[in-house]
């Protein structure tokens, strides 16, 4: 007899789930996790180097259990690339934007306690709140996948969550949310419980707009979550931080594992953070990639959301697993996220963004045909 996952004391809520997770294939291009596709600077590679090797000499020791230097820096460049001052205290970081939400759902959510998000949305928020024993409820979107804020207010109302996710943009559909109806919902969540919200930004740089950061300016309850995964082309570093209220800050430290982030992580992020501006040049030219995806998908005749992201939702398709087999058929790895008759595709370089668009010019003449 096989011994499976089955066999073994698993809690209740998490028998039948599925881990997430993205296929990883060998294929010539790969726009499926909307990672950014440009190698770091050679000069940014050598910092780290040196960041690194200078933090390799006391791997004996642990490392700053606050990451004071990480949180300063993270907090300069929120003011200078929001205008709306960040310091020290209203910085928190972790291993990624999802131990980020994992520290708030253990702090503010937990066995007896509900979070609510807006979905199709961000599916590591109902993950995570499962993990953490937080009940998960999906809120209402409107048909164009803006979130519909008035049935948004009165579920708030009905269920008084303790957590409130709304992400801005949104992934997978790429659209963003206006800063009036992140406080309608600030508003009803106050209101119910009152409750925590958290506004996931993790490709706010890629957005046509600005953050929503002056927004925690007289509102103790909000929190800002952002990354290092995406503008700063660092996926491999898993960084993310958030901004908030300084008691929030001493909140999340109850539950933050000791000395969660390691030497070489605040290394290696410190290093990144030196070079802001060549990073944030690269972002200039996907957004520009960006739009391109969605001018060119729109006179190919495919219904294109409105993106905000460094990726783009497109359809509809009658079977959408069975065009995205078809567009990986042609070298091309996009993301089945399971939106119905929708497919997304992450901006790549120029030359991956070509063989994609001809990928789906082929698909489209196989449909018309």
């Amino acid at each position: 007899m096989t011994f499976g996952i089955d066999d073994l004391p698993v809690r209740d809520e998490l028998r039948g789930k599925s881990p997430y997770g993205a296929p990883q294939l060998d294929v010539p291009v790969r726009l499926n996790t909307n990672e950014n596709p440009y190698p770091l600077p050679e000069a940014l590679v050598e910092r780290i180097a040196e960041r690194v090797r200078e933090a390799a000499r006391t791997l004996n020791r642990y490392p700053d259990r606050d990451a004071v230097e990480l949180r300063t820096r993270l907090a300069e460049y929120l003011t200078e690339t929001s205008g709306y001052h960040v310091g020290l205290r209203n910085v928190w970081a972790a291993n990624g934007s999802n131990e980020v939400i994992q520290q708030l759902l253990q702090t503010f959510g937990g066995p007896g306690r509900t979070a609510i998000g807006f979905e199709p949305s961000y599916s590591m928020h109902g993950l995570i709140a499962r993990g953490t024993g937080t009940g998960w409820i999906s809120g209402p979107r409107h048909d164009d996948f803006t979130i519909d804020v008035p049935a948004a207010a009165r579920a708030i109302a009905e269920h008084r969550p303790d957590v409130v996710f709304v992400t801005t943009p949104n992934n997978p559909t790429g659209n963003a949310v206006p800063a009036e109806s992140v406080l309608a919902l600030y508003e009803a969540a106050q209101a119910a419980k009152p409750s925590m919200v958290v506004v996931d930004e993790a490709y706010v740089e890629f957005s046509h707009g600005d953050s929503l950061l002056p927004l925690l300016e007289g509102r103790p309850n909000l929190v800002i979550s952002r990354t290092m995964s995406k503008a700063f082309g660092a996926a491999g570093l898993r960084l993310g931080y958030l901004a908030a209220h300084p008691a929030v800050v001493d909140a999340v430290q109850l539950v933050r594992l000791p000395y969660h982030l390691s030497a070489v992580t605040q290394a290696t992020a410190l290093a990144a953070l030196e070079h802001t501006g060549t990073l944030l040049k690269y972002v200039e030219q996907l957004k520009a990639e960006r739009d391109r995806l969605v001018a060119e998908l729109r006179a190919l005749g495919y219904e294109v959301t409105e993106s905000d992201a460094n990726f783009v939702q497109f359809g509809r398709f009658a079977d959408a697993h069975e065009a995205w087999r078809r567009i990986l058929d042609r070298g091309v790895l996009v993301r089945d996220n399971g939106v119905p008759g929708r497919l997304r595709v992450t901006a790549g370089t120029p030359e991956e963004n070509d063989a994609f668009l001809d990928a789906v010019r082929e698909l489209k003449k196989e449909q018309s045909a």
